[in-house]
């Protein structure tokens, strides 16, 4: 069982960083490849970036590429994702999740734990 935490989520502007962090529970997070979603009102769930359990391997949505970095801390049980020049697109309810596989994947089903989610508004 894995129990995630997400937090640094708030109100920006357009250009601004903002980066979510999101503490997982348990000692077997590095055993996990990780992943973070976003849902906007109204829409469906979506893939945003995902890394695998080691770190070395990452993927991300085109419309976060070149702008959002995901990264992990396995000492610390904690995943990252640093968004810079946040787009008010980017609005949204930010999920971390997690899997037991090594590289993980895309696909919302693939996850088997989630957080609750932190809100990303961005202003224009």
């Amino acid at each position: 069982q894995v129990q995630l935490v997400e937090s640094g989520g708030g109100l920006v502007q357009a250009g601004d960083s903002l980066r979510l962090s999101c503490a997982a529970s348990g000692r077997t997070f590095s055993a996990y490849a990780m992943g973070w979603f976003r849902q906007a009102p109204g829409k469906e769930r979506e893939f945003v970036a995902r890394i695998s359990r080691s770190g070395d391997n990452t993927a991300y949505a085109d419309s976060v590429k070149g702008r959002f970095t995901i990264s992990r801390d396995n000492a610390k049980n904690t995943v990252y994702l640093q968004m810079n020049s946040l787009k008010p697109e980017d609005t949204a309810v930010y999920y971390c999740a997690a899997v037991w596989s090594i590289y993980g994947s895309t696909s919302v089903n693939t996850y088997d734990y989630w957080g609750q989610g932190t809100q990303v508004t961005v202003s224009s």
